[in-house]
């Protein structure tokens, strides 16, 4: 029964969205190497724990310029694909996707069901999980080669027990970047007491390290596009690196240092950029993320639209539409 479950399963096509994000099967082309599954996520996971593996769950979506450089950029380079493939078993989800879903608490969703559920915001969220169907490392968004990986030697290794993601990647993810952070004039200066007023502005909370390639170009390009900064100034800003030790009270009033709240946060990528309302974390953005959706986060955020829109990819699509429908150029990469 359950193989005929899986060869009745069909995908519903919608009408195009702005950025043609049709859903379909899969997002972009997946690799050959990726299974079907079963889509019963405790069988998978306890199929792939008899093959000595883990399962690795993508969701996707059509006109996801990072999806497509994770399987172009990413999964053509055979050391990444040879380690996947030795250590994982794949299988690639729709963010938009009807298929039905077993998830591992027993229940039955499809596949954006389980995206909402699980608070997919990002394509591609890449899910890890161990051998019990707990979900080890998760990263939301793209992960450029010389850092996913790292995270596949992590995960591979079951370095979980031993180590913060982030203290893995800090040692091992080279590159060749500036040993320095950079500066802006618009970071708040201390002493850093971030809770919220009423008439507060919201607070995007910034984390970096030294010798980050994507940390100089997100003030190299990013925090120089006319867009981008007209967005900046609707926010508070304040900037932290993961060693920081400087003093500061949280959102909800917690008074700690910029090292242990990155901990506390999870705080595994940088650049990472953590929003609140309030004392209430609304959205975070912790992958590569060109202007185009950086300034996107910016205004979800800023505009308060993420109270009445859950779905952050659905407030792009639209926001791209109405920009389209202004004569504007909507480029995803530039």
């Amino acid at each position: 029964m359950r193989f005929l479950r899986v060869l009745c399963l069909t995908a519903a096509f919608l009408p195009p969205w702005a950025l043609a994000q049709v859903p379909s099967p899969h997002a972009i082309d997946i690799p050959p190497w990726f299974t079907e599954g079963l889509l019963e996520i405790p069988d998978d996971v306890r199929d792939a724990a008899r093959q000595g593996k883990r399962l690795m769950l993508y969701f996707g979506q059509d006109g996801c310029p990072y999806c497509k450089a994770l399987m172009q950029t990413n999964f053509s380079q055979k050391k990444i694909v040879d380690k996947t493939r030795r250590h994982f078993v794949a299988i690639a989800l729709n963010l938009w996707g009807d298929r039905e879903v077993t998830w591992t608490d027993g229940r039955t969703l499809s596949e954006k069901e389980l995206a909402r559920a699980l608070k997919v915001q990002f394509t591609p969220t890449l899910l890890f999980l161990d051998e019990r169907g707990a979900v080890v490392v998760r990263l939301n968004g793209y992960y450029a080669p010389h850092r996913f990986e790292p995270v596949l030697d992590y995960v591979a290794g079951k370095m979980e027990k031993k180590l913060p993601l982030a203290e893995y990647l800090a040692a091992n993810a080279r590159e060749s970047a500036s040993p320095e952070l950079a500066d802006e004039a618009f970071f708040l200066k201390p002493p850093y007491d971030l809770r919220r007023g009423r008439a507060a502005k919201p607070l995007a909370v910034l984390f970096e390290t030294p010798h980050c390639s994507a940390c100089d170009e997100l003030h190299r390009e990013g925090f120089k596009r006319a867009e981008v900064k007209r967005l900046l100034a609707k926010f508070d800003v304040v900037r932290f690196s993961l060693a920081d030790r400087a003093e500061v009270v949280t959102p909800a009033g917690a008074k700690t240092n910029g090292e242990a709240w990155g901990r506390v946060l999870g705080i595994a990528y940088t650049p990472s950029v953590v929003f609140f309302d309030g004392a209430r974390e609304v959205l975070r953005v912790e992958a590569y993320l060109r202007p185009f959706h950086f300034a996107s986060a910016l205004e979800y955020v800023s505009s308060g639209a993420y109270r009445e829109e859950p779905s952050f990819q659905r407030f792009i699509q639209a926001r791209a539409e109405r920009m389209r429908e202004r004569g504007e150029t909507v480029d995803l990469w530039k």
